[in-house]
């Protein structure tokens, strides 16, 4: 249903205004008694073989919703009603900041994929705490964090210190992003020295918390191996819980899309499926120097049901979706979550 009639017609309209505008709905939505419920009776599938724990958490499954489809914590108990086993929110600054200039959010159907160059856009962490107190679901919740447009590399750790600091009582886990191609010299941050530095200072404010919550890593798919090499190394040195694998691309390599149209468009990061055979690569090349225990959360073109159990047999432990969620509904993830159950020798 949704693929046939629901998305032609969410797709007549501006890619950002029509997210703006089914949020309004499901918010509004959200409000009456037993709308969350009729959710998971539709969406949600659950059985126990399909838990997982990891990272010292609990996963009721292994398919989560990717940072960056609810930024600022809006609709957490609405969306944890669709059957996810995690959600992660941000990517979330000390301060608000409206991101980059509008139009920012591109739809290429023929590819099965987006371009974003929305830039951190956020309301700021204090305000996504303030509805992170109120949540009354109990899916796990990854906190992804970053520094603000106006703050200089060299103070970074200041930015993703206060979002720690703010955060810590409310989230699962933390996720460090430096990848997002679309924050001036953000990717900076993942040359090894100015990295290293950073995950032992976020690492040891988590320490100094009353509870623990694991720290990950995200990392860009455009890193050649000897710059794998390096975060694989760091991973080790700074003890980072795991590791996300991976962001948005720079590339526009083998695009159906008519490459005038592409270049209209403009810069940004490509998501969807053109990004999944060297998302997969990634996580390979990660699985393979890191070893078998350590926690790797796959993310990057996951389509259709098989590509979610590609991403499981490259050795990723959990998955995320966010461009498929767009393309295909809601009813993907109960499809995924059945196909992992089928295929459990993974």
């Amino acid at each position: 249903m949704y693929t046939f009639l629901i998305r032609p017609i969410l797709f007549l309209f501006d890619p950002e205004k029509i997210h703006h505008f089914v949020f309004s709905v499901l918010r509004i939505k959200g409000k009456i008694p037993g709308f969350t419920s009729l959710l998971r009776l539709l969406f949600d599938y659950q059985n126990p073989a399909l838990e997982k724990n990891i990272l010292g958490l609990k996963f009721k499954n292994p398919v989560g919703l990717a940072a960056g489809f609810d930024k600022d914590a809006t609709l957490i108990d609405e969306l944890a009603g669709f059957g996810f086993g995690f959600i992660e929110i941000g990517t979330l600054t000390p301060k608000a900041q409206p991101g980059n200039e509008k139009p920012r959010l591109f739809r290429l159907p023929d590819d099965g994929a987006l371009i974003n160059r929305m830039g951190f856009n956020n309301g700021g962490v204090d305000a996504a705490v303030e509805r992170l107190r109120k949540r009354k679901s109990s899916v796990v919740v990854g906190g992804n964090i970053g520094k603000n447009k106006s703050t200089p590399n060299e103070n970074a750790i200041d930015d993703y210190a206060h979002c720690v600091s703010a955060l810590h009582p409310y989230v699962d886990y933390f996720v460090v992003n430096v990848s997002s191609p679309n924050t001036p010299g953000l990717r900076e941050l993942q040359e090894k020295e100015p990295l290293l530095k950073l995950l032992e200072d976020v690492i040891a404010l988590s320490k100094s918390q009353k509870v623990y919550k694991p720290v990950l890593l995200k990392i860009a798919p455009d890193l050649t191996d000897t710059q794998l090499d390096d975060i694989i190394d760091i991973l080790k040195e700074t003890k980072t819980d795991g590791v996300i694998a991976t962001n948005t691309t720079i590339s526009r390599e083998g695009l159906t899309t008519a490459a005038p149209a592409v270049k209209k468009i403009g810069s940004g990061g490509l998501s969807g499926k053109p990004l999944a055979n060297r998302s997969n690569e990634v996580i390979r090349y990660l699985r393979e120097r890191l070893g078998k225990d350590y926690p790797i959360i796959g993310v990057g073109g996951i389509m259709t049901v098989n590509d979610a159990l590609e991403k499981l047999k490259a050795g990723a432990d959990l998955i995320q979706v966010y461009t498929g969620f767009v393309y295909e509904g809601p009813s993907m993830i109960k499809r995924i979550n059945k196909a992992i159950l089928c295929n459990s020798g993974l």
